[in-house]
């Protein structure tokens, strides 16, 4: 796949198969297509060249690191239930409860969330909907230690497929991944420990 903005070639040549479980990175300086990539991924943005073939049975939950995949005008409650229509309320309050929502946190409108509320609620609702595959843009940006330990916590525990983008070296580290991809020129590798130092210059 290749992207570029009129004459600003974000990236080419990017070629990644995401298999059932793995777990892979997206490492490589400002600018250099991390989040575009995730948007093609999620079906937001359409490369300009190359393909997107989703698997058979696949549910794909993205973090957008700006929020926007949250109604803003809907409540936490009602932003849980848009994501996971036949869940139980009980089931619904104890995922939000698990993100650090509860008694009359439920019934605010997503709009006047801090930047780390937003960040937990819009998590929330993809493990409610019972995605398999989870693109995350900076999932541990503006949040606190209690709230980051829980996404950490999840990150471990998930089973399915993720692809991230993080300058969080704790989320990388929470995350295991068995791959890296390193843009813009695409390079794909397995992990070593060796790439912890390019996660905080990316």
């Amino acid at each position: 796949m290749s992207k570029s903005y009129g004459s600003l070639e974000i990236f080419t040549d990017v070629d990644l198969a995401i298999d059932r479980g793995s777990k892979v990175v997206i490492l490589g300086l400002n600018g250099a297509g991390k989040t575009t990539l995730l948007r093609m991924l999620a079906g937001v943005d359409k490369p300009d060249t190359g393909d997107i073939v989703p698997g058979h049975g696949l549910k794909v939950g993205y973090y957008a690191q700006e929020h926007e995949t949250l109604d803003h005008d809907r409540t936490v409650l009602e932003n849980m239930r848009s994501s996971a229509p036949d869940m139980k309320d009980a089931e619904v309050r104890g995922i939000l409860g698990s993100f650090l929502f509860s008694g009359d946190d439920v019934d605010k409108p997503a709009g006047v969330l801090s930047g780390g509320e937003k960040t937990r609620l819009a998590l929330a609702t993809i493990v409610a909907s019972s995605a398999n595959v989870l693109l995350l843009d900076e999932p541990t940006n503006n949040l606190d230690p209690a709230s980051r330990a829980e996404i950490l916590g999840a990150l471990r525990n998930y089973s399915g497929a993720v692809v991230l983008v993080s300058h969080d070296e704790g989320a990388v580290q929470a995350l295991n991944p068995e791959r890296v991809v390193l843009l813009p020129d695409g390079v794909e590798d397995h992990w070593n420990e060796d790439y912890l130092d390019l996660i905080t210059l990316a």
